[in-house]
């Protein structure tokens, strides 16, 4: 178990709410798309049941561009 398992879609969202990310527009399936105004980053969120995989996470928080221990923090 790594750092940074055990998040599910609503920790997340939580997190990327508090640097500014706001909800975009629904994407194919069950995903979302986040946008941060300030920064112009933009992210693909699955909205799934459960845990979020620990490798779906990393690529969350590098589309953000926040740093792992950034995300952490929050």
């Amino acid at each position: 178990m790594g750092r940074l398992s055990g998040f599910r879609y609503r920790d997340i969202i939580k997190k990327l709410k508090r640097v500014g990310f706001k909800f975009d527009r629904y994407a194919k399936g069950s995903h979302e798309i986040w946008i941060n105004p300030e920064t112009g980053k933009r992210t693909t969120i699955p909205n799934h049941p459960g845990e979020m995989s620990e490798g779906t996470l990393r690529a969350i928080i590098k589309q953000s561009g926040i740093s792992i221990d950034e995300f952490l923090r929050l």
